[in-house]
């Protein structure tokens, strides 16, 4: 009978069922801002009615509100009221360091956004890697939070796999590649000088933490995004994903022009297919690669970083036949530049060879599918972006970190239109064939890749 229950307890204990030794403390205690620091701004908190309210200011940047201790695997859940035409956020797992931008925080953010886009509830990552998981991921989630009332977030972080809810919605579901230590931070953002928007508040109460295990078992309901360098979650295997690169070799991928793989102009390494620099000419060091295998629908996923002016392209239903002389495979190309800085982004027409673009055929504009988007597109120029092409039959799909940024119709009568006026209008029926090999570019510019996956649709 003993043994019995020894192995019982033995169960719980091993297996993280026993809940009873997780305590949730209460990281405001109602009164005082006893064990939190101001950062960065000088906008102000203060105490009211058991209350956070943080008041926007002119003339200052970002303002936080930190705690002084430090959490990696946790259980955070608040209550906030956010100011008609306000953005706000609150920080976890964050730092400010002497050596990172002079004590600039950073690190991921849960999204308190009051604008027409509805992102409320998104992770952004704090003035370093930008959008993780816009609400673009999972648009069923930006009815969750209601304007002018209190909204009730949770936010649940164990290991590499972070989730966040607004008012018992799902609405993030996201893995990230490193697992971090640091405060939990209230935002109140700058506002430049709106005066408009000066004395606004920013409100929060009942902010309680639970710590957790790094294995903490919990469920969700938002598609996965994952940034797991160069792996599948269990979630993305059940889902259909695999890898279109292991991240160590060249096994699937060869020259364009070529049966084997480039023997110069590639490299690999800390899990990163780099592409070098060689002068800035097109397919004339390495070569462009290609998939050993066609595809025909599809959702595939490609990290890149490109540095100072550089230019390459992702291709899709490309035919390695077609052009056996100099210059590049001719496919369809999400364009990967430097906008500001390399000249071909000023060619073309409106903008159509911008990164993020159809080359040469349709601009990426992000203010055409999202409202109120401040900007045309996000692009995290000195770090690493996400790009994600969508091919269903005839539809495709440009997505840039979570952003639509193109949408068209193979074959259709537009898409002729659009081929006749540009440089494919000698190709016959460009970019209308059933199924194409996928291509990474090689134009003479140094650019890196990783994370390279794919999910067949049917």
């Amino acid at each position: 009978m003993k043994k019995s229950i020894f192995y019982i307890l033995a169960f719980f204990v091993f297996t993280g069922a026993v809940c009873s030794q997780e305590k949730t403390i209460e990281l405001f205690n109602g009164k005082t801002l006893k064990g939190w620091k101001v950062l960065n701004g000088t906008a102000e908190y203060e105490v009211v009615d058991k209350t956070i309210v943080g008041t926007s200011k002119t003339g200052t940047p970002n303002t936080f509100l930190a705690t002084k201790k430090e959490y990696t695997n946790f259980i955070l859940e608040y209550e906030i009221f956010l100011g008609s035409g306000l953005n706000s956020g609150v920080q976890i797992r964050s730092n400010s360091t002497k050596d990172y931008k002079d004590g600039r925080v950073h690190g991921l953010q849960v999204e308190a956004d009051d604008s027409p886009r509805g992102w409320f509830g998104g992770l952004y990552d704090e003035a370093r890697k930008g959008w993780r998981y816009p609400l673009e991921y999972n648009p069923d989630s930006r009815t969750a939070y209601k304007k002018q009332v209190w909204n009730k977030v949770k936010v649940i972080a164990s290991g590499n796999h972070i989730a966040t809810w607004v008012n018992g919605i799902n609405c993030t579901n996201l893995y990230e590649e490193d697992v971090e230590t640091g405060f939990i931070a209230l935002q109140v953002h700058s506002i430049g000088n709106n005066k408009e928007k000066a004395g606004k508040t920013i409100k929060w109460r009942n902010i309680t933490l639970t710590e957790i295990s790094d294995n903490y078992s919990f469920e969700t309901t938002a598609p996965v995004v994952s940034y797991q360098l160069n792996t599948l979650t269990e979630e993305e295997k059940s889902q259909g994903w695999s890898l279109l690169w292991d991240g160590k070799t060249t096994n699937g991928w060869r020259g364009a022009k070529r049966d084997d793989f480039p023997d110069k102009g590639w490299s690999i390494g800390n899990g990163i297919l780099t592409v070098h620099a060689s002068g800035g000419g097109e397919s004339e060091h390495g070569g462009d690669i290609v998939t050993s295998k066609s595809y025909k629908n599809f959702v595939l996923d490609v990290d890149f970083k490109f540095t100072e002016g550089a230019n390459s392209g992702i291709k899709y239903f490309v035919d390695t036949n077609l052009n056996k002389g100099k210059g590049s495979a001719i496919g369809c190309e999400f364009q990967i530049l430097d906008d500001k800085k390399h000249p071909d982004a000023k060619k073309g027409v409106n903008g159509n060879r911008t990164v993020g673009s159809l080359y040469d055929l349709i601009t990426a504009n992000a203010q055409e599918y999202i409202p109120s988007l401040y900007t045309k597109k996000y692009v995290n120029k000195n770090g690493w972006n996400r790009a994600r092409i969508i091919v269903n039959g005839n539809k495709v799909e440009h997505i840039l970190n979570g952003c639509t940024i193109v949408k068209y119709d193979r074959g259709s009568q537009m898409w002729k239109a659009l081929v006749a006026y540009s440089k494919y209008r000698d190709w016959p029926n460009f970019g209308e064939a059933e199924e194409g090999l996928i291509l990474l570019q090689d134009h003479g510019d140094e650019v890196h890749f990783k994370n390279i996956k794919i999910k067949e649709l049917n």
